[in-house]
């Protein structure tokens, strides 16, 4: 017995109830526990969900003993009112009927028994043909004629197999006749085969360069040349199509080189990329907020990034990715010359590189006293061509690319989100970096963006914001996305088209 009533799981395929379905309504709070043996897996009809067997059975003799481990009536188990038991006690009675041969003895006449299921050539069973005749078993074998052919007599009730060969027949290859004549052995026409590839290849080969020069002749080419030289173009076209054929498995083996696997996939789709900085906890963070990020752009916005990518500044290639989020760690190892030079050039090209330090520093990059992450941050852009750089204005396409924003809080709030200041677009000179569409090629905050865009597996926070805010959060997570909105379309949201639009929706 259980404390909990068992139900019936799916019957064993190599049972007599595998067409059955499990019965949903049938549990079973109290039944006889079978005997471990060794083969009790093979005796196994039914189980429960605890695997303990509900019905067994074994071969004795020429017969089958079944055993439901439940009573018959319905105190241990409502199996026995349930309709599944009535289709299990058919397959059982249908089971013994089919056990044994069905030959009556030389004193006793059999009913005749009508065909039900024949052998086909392919050895598949097939509805019976019309010159089929009942089997009436009798005394000795049973021949197998055009009338009684090999198969299944009886009906869906019981059978009777009418075998092709008796059980102790065996096989035995043709013997080659020892006779005094002449024999000639001739196979079978379908074990005959020919490849054929080789003929054909050499004709298609044949026919595309007679192709070729007839095109050459339609344009006149051989005919103003002398017979020689035409002879001498047609063995080059030749040889250079014979080369071309030689050398096809040679192109398309050095097609991809190493790294086009991974470079296909970074291209495939958009994706944010983030800086490793070599220290665990700061990488799992950077990852943990690219990802966030990533499900709210994909929930809020048509656009659907790829996963987040972890890139080395030193060896990786940097073009693939609009956006690098770096994060500030003053104890991470300073990035190398080449490293640095990578990235200014990354900038120069069109890419922008989100600097984070994640100290709160509010009071400004130029401040006189700065944190060890700013210290860094310096250093760091001591080597870049940075240009002159401001707070985002309050007028700035940043703050209205998809959300309408008036700050970029992140898991922190009061730091500003430093970007390439406004200059005349018609003073080209001097310009340290060329922007692309408008688009600034750095930003610098201290609020900790990916702390506040960070989620686990199941989509919950990881660190908290301060101020312990909720709606904090959701500005964080707004931020990243018109961040990226910017980094995708540049300064379209600051064609004047929209300005009606964005000053209704502001009140103004």
């Amino acid at each position: 017995s259980w404390t909990t009533p068992q139900a019936v799981t799916e019957f064993p395929k190599n049972g007599p109830f595998a067409d059955l379905s499990p019965p949903s309504e049938v549990t079973v709070s109290r039944q006889v526990l079978a005997e471990p043996t060794p083969d009790i897996v093979e005796r196994t009809w039914a189980t429960l969900a605890d695997g303990t067997p509900l019905v067994t059975g074994m071969k004795k003799d020429k017969g089958t003993l079944v055993l439901f481990h439940v009573t018959p009536e319905a105190t241990w188990s409502n199996l026995p009112i349930s309709g599944t038991f009535v289709e299990m006690l058919r397959r059982v009675v249908q089971l013994s009927r089919n056990q044994g041969a069905a030959i009556a003895n030389a004193e006793a006449t059999a009913a005749s028994l009508a065909p039900y299921r024949m052998i086909g050539a392919d050895g598949m069973l097939t509805p019976p043909s019309s010159d089929a005749r009942p089997l009436v078993p009798g005394a000795g074998p049973l021949p197998v004629t055009l009338e009684n052919p090999p198969g299944l007599y009886g009906s869906e009730t019981g059978v009777f197999a009418h075998n092709l060969l008796e059980a102790s027949s065996t096989f035995a290859p043709l013997a080659r006749p020892q006779v005094s004549l002449p024999v000639t052995a001739i196979p079978y026409a379908f074990d005959e085969s020919e490849n054929l590839k080789g003929p054909l290849v050499a004709v298609a080969l044949l026919l595309m360069a007679l192709d070729t020069l007839a095109v050459f002749w339609m344009g006149g080419l051989l005919a103003r040349r002398p017979r020689r030289a035409a002879v001498a173009t047609t063995a080059a076209v030749l040889v250079v199509l014979g080369g071309l054929f030689g050398h096809a498995d040679l192109a398309r083996a050095d097609d991809l080189k190493p790294g086009d696997t991974q470079a296909i996939d970074d291209i495939s789709k958009t994706r944010i990329a983030y800086v490793i900085t070599g220290e665990p906890g700061v990488d799992s963070i950077s990852r943990a907020g690219l990802e966030g990020l990533t499900r709210f752009l994909i929930e809020k916005t048509a656009l659907e990034p790829g996963p987040p990518a972890g890139v080395d500044i030193a060896k990786d290639e940097l073009s693939f990715f609009p956006l690098i989020y770096w994060p500030i760690d003053a104890s991470a190892p300073m990035p190398s010359q080449a490293a640095i030079a990578r990235i200014d050039a990354y900038m120069q090209q069109g890419g922008t590189v989100l600097f984070d330090t994640r100290d709160q520093f509010s009071n400004g990059i130029g401040a006189g006293s700065a944190s060890p992450a700013t210290e860094r941050l310096r250093d760091i852009l001591a080597n870049l061509n940075v240009p002159p750089l401001e707070p985002v204005p309050s007028d700035h396409v940043l703050t209205k690319s998809f959300f309408i924003l008036p700050e970029f809080p992140g898991r922190f709030s009061g730091s500003p989100l430093w970007v390439e200041a406004s200059l005349d677009a018609s003073n080209t000179e001097n310009r340290p970096v060329r922007t692309g569409d408008g688009v600034s090629p750095i930003m610098i905050t201290a609020n900790d963006f990916a702390g506040a865009w960070a989620v686990d597996g199941n989509g919950d926070p990881m660190l908290p914001t301060v101020p312990p805010d909720p709606m904090q959060r959701v500005y964080a997570l707004r931020a990243g996305v018109n961040i990226m909105m910017y980094m995708l379309t540049g300064n379209y949201k600051s064609d004047q088209v929209h300005v009606p639009v964005l000053l209704e929706r502001l009140g103004q």
